[in-house]
């Protein structure tokens, strides 16, 4: 069993943001419903009260703007952050736009009172193959967006759960039919890694998160050929043609000899204001 710090209290507030893997995608349950990892967590800290604020397809932005207002309002005592991914995947990526928002989450959770625990992603590569050039793109980017949430948790004092060095992560077990999102063994394994990144921080968890799939719906093999014809191959092509964009930019950038903003520069001050600009220079 996982315990917190001696005179921990419990949990009375657990709030999740992110983005559809937070939301529970890749773990139906009956009724046409997603769990996730996160009423797992939530079971686990017995939290008192769980909002889970996390949506299909959120942005560091959505994040920024509309989640984290709302995560404020329930006084968490703990959250959990995931989100950055399908920011890696669009064209208008900017690492230091990335930086500034997480940044502001991250300190304005804390400055809050929440033990905060949030995410540095796996090797994409390995799980859902890419044709080449995506592929070396998108670790690029993977790497430039890990680097920031290891500066903003660092500074803030937040736990990080390294998907890379998860054990099982890269089993295809711990991955739904689409392999972008867990399934429910992977959700599993990603909420016994928060609870111990939350306990950690000092956060009581009382229950342990079983590892044995339970009340989730079997995936069939016509749900992966269903899944190859409606989503997958749709999806790529968006991607492609997304990042195409991106591309031709990269080769006038090395044209002209410009550096492409996959990087990221710390800026002097940790905490920035507590009303940042409604919106940043896209990059």
């Amino acid at each position: 069993m996982t315990t917190g710090l001696p005179g921990s209290r419990r949990v009375r507030s657990l709030a999740v943001l992110g983005d559809s893997v937070a939301a529970g995608m890749g773990d139906p349950v009956p009724g046409g419903r997603w769990r996730g990892f996160a009423p797992l967590l939530a079971d686990a800290v017995e939290a008192a009260r769980f909002t889970n604020l996390a949506t299909s397809g959120a942005r560091v932005a959505e994040v920024w703007h509309t989640q984290l207002p709302d995560a404020l309002r329930v006084e968490p005592d703990a959250a959990i952050v995931m989100i950055g991914m399908n920011d890696t995947m669009r064209s208008d990526f900017n690492a230091e736009l990335l930086w500034q928002q997480l940044n502001h989450v991250m300190c304005s959770l804390v400055a809050a009172g929440a033990a905060v625990v949030t995410i540095r992603y796996h090797d994409h590569a390995r799980v859902f193959r890419l044709p080449g050039p995506l592929r070396r793109l998108l670790n690029r980017r993977i790497d430039a967006l890990n680097r920031i949430l290891t500066s903003v948790a660092e500074a803030h004092g937040a736990a990080i759960v390294d998907l890379d060095r998860l054990p099982g992560a890269y089993h295809p077990a711990a991955w739904s039919v689409d392999r972008l999102h867990p399934s429910e063994l992977g959700h599993r394994m990603l909420a016994a890694a928060f609870a111990t990144g939350l306990a950690e921080q000092g956060v009581p968890v009382p229950s342990e998160v079983s590892l044995t799939c339970s009340g989730g719906v079997p995936v069939t093999r016509l749900d992966h050929i269903r899944w190859l014809l409606i989503k997958g191959v749709p999806w790529v092509a968006s991607r492609t043609r997304d990042l195409t964009r991106y591309s031709l930019a990269s080769l006038l950038r090395a044209i002209f000899r410009r550096s492409p903003r996959t990087d990221v520069a710390v800026p002097a001050h940790i905490c920035p204001p507590s009303d940042p600009p409604r919106a940043w220079p896209a990059g």
